[in-house]
């Protein structure tokens, strides 16, 4: 694969990535190693055609942005193919997210038009007013789980507002990234508008979350990485959203459905092979149906099929061989810590970084599997005696991005919606919502809000004016 340009921005050196195939461990391409002096040029791109976005009607935005969904639809199935390749993950799951990706811009594109400020009566004589206006340059460090996903996610409000967007993909999967920066210029945005800059965590990563030529930055990853990225921002008081990931429960009472109940749970643990920040991956159950939901449960992790992504199976494999590891690792600390493996793990592929589902039962709050995100398809069991307890349970862990909670009480269901500490909270289902509905945690689990139009406002800003009107002095 060419490795030339990146979204109209020339790369300097020679330096490469290997690009890898998880599902067989074999290398599909390369791509520059972009550091501090590609970043530099992505962001003047970005900054010389800002006054040319900002300048474009409102209902301009919208009509681009449409016209982008348009062409991310029609190149469906080849991003999906790149999606599929680049993480591993399942082929129907990466059409999915690329169908998300569409709704995305469709959606910012209908409120492009809609952002408008609002007139504030202070007293006769006086007109006060504001106006949102774009932040200028955006920049978006975007993860491997789900990479066009969680790039659209940010990018499509940030055009809608006005702005340009410098992405950084991670290296593990920078190829939608760069088919996307493509697209956006091929249907008539100003070259600059989405630049990609491909490599290295700490060097391109560091850089542009560093860079005092961005008016706001939008980062998904682990918290360490997060915390630098704080600190890194800081130095010129850049607005940061982050989303630092989650040990999301899924709460089940003794009244619900348990066979509908274990499909949300096996999906809530093993979608994407685990790899969500939102993962439902603590399952906290009322003491009188634990065993026989563990019993459904595990029969269906069981079934699950595991294969190469491009076939389609129902779990594709952890993104690479050191994400594997450390996943393994963490089966292998919650044996050790005394929690038991119900089942034996269903066989794999030898060849890519595959890893089955597995089910730990006998986990208590302070064992490390139930604390720490593993990121893998790793379920951990505790069980509970009553409301109470449940919230406790839930509420135990330094994150706070989704909860499950499943029972026919629908007061019951909102009331303990209401005493979670969380940001985002689901009634018997899991990963529900939709692209309007805004999303994000508490606690280490990140700050802000992405997706809804609430998004809009983190790469916006306000400015207020306030005039004198009318006759000064006199009659």
């Amino acid at each position: 694969m060419s490795s030339a340009t990146l979204g109209g921005t020339a790369l300097s050196g020679g330096a490469t990535l290997a690009v890898e195939d998880p599902s067989t461990g074999a290398t599909i391409g390369h791509v520059p190693r972009g550091g501090a002096h590609d970043v530099d040029l992505a962001v003047a791109a970005a900054r010389a055609c800002a006054p040319t976005l900002r300048a474009a009607a409102s209902v301009e935005r919208g009509r681009r942005l449409r016209a982008l969904a348009g062409a991310l639809d029609a190149a469906g199935d080849e991003l999906a193919r790149l999606e599929t390749l680049d993480t591993g993950k399942p082929l129907s799951l990466a059409r999915g997210e690329v169908a998300g990706c569409v709704a995305y811009l469709d959606y910012y594109a209908g409120a492009a038009d809609k952002l408008h400020g609002e007139t504030i009566p202070i007293g006769p004589g006086s007109l006060a007013y504001t106006v949102r206006e774009p932040v200028g340059v955006t920049a978006h460090i975007v993860p491997w789980n789900a990479p066009l996903s969680m790039l659209c996610r940010s990018v499509a409000p940030a055009l809608a507002a006005g702005n340009a967007a410098v992405v950084k993909p991670a290296e593990q999967t920078p190829l939608t990234a760069r088919r996307f920066a493509e697209l956006v210029e091929a249907v008539g945005y100003p070259a600059g508008t989405v630049g990609v800059v491909t490599g290295l965590g700490a060097e391109a990563g560091a850089a542009l979350a560093a860079h005092p030529g961005i008016g706001s930055l939008t980062f998904t990853g682990s918290v360490a990485t997060g915390r630098a990225v704080l600190r890194a921002a800081a130095e010129h008081v850049t607005p940061v959203v982050t989303e630092l990931g989650g040990k999301s429960p899924q709460i089940v009472f003794a009244d619900a459905d348990l066979d509908d109940v274990a499909r949300q749970v096996v999906t809530g643990f093993t979608a994407n092979s685990g790899q969500y920040c939102d993962a439902g991956s603590r399952l906290l159950v009322d003491r009188a149906v634990h065993d026989e939901l563990v019993a459904l449960v595990a029969a269906r992790a069981g079934a699950l099929t595991l294969g190469p992504g491009i076939d389609d199976p129902d779990l594709g494999p952890l993104v690479s061989a050191e994400h594997h590891r450390r996943v393994a690792g963490y089966v292998a600390l919650g044996r050790r810590e005394g929690a038991t493996v119900v089942g034996e793990p269903a066989a794999v592929p030898e060849a890519g970084h595959f890893l089955a589902p597995t089910v730990f039962t006998g986990v208590t709050p302070a064992m490390r599997i139930a604390q720490e995100e593993i990121f893998g398809p790793v379920l951990a069991v505790t069980p509970f005696d009553d409301e109470d307890q449940a919230v406790a349970l839930a509420n135990g862990t330094d994150y706070g991005l989704g909860v499950g909670i499943h029972t026919r009480d629908v007061d019951r269901a909102l009331r303990v919606a209401d005493r979670v500490d969380a940001g985002y909270v689901m009634v018997n289902e899991y990963f529900g919502g939709s692209v309007a509905v805004p999303f994000g945690g508490t606690k280490l689990s990140g700050t802000g809000r992405e997706r809804g139009l609430v998004a809009l406002d983190s790469y916006l800003r306000t400015k207020t004016v306030v005039a004198r009107v009318g006759r000064r002095g006199g009659t």
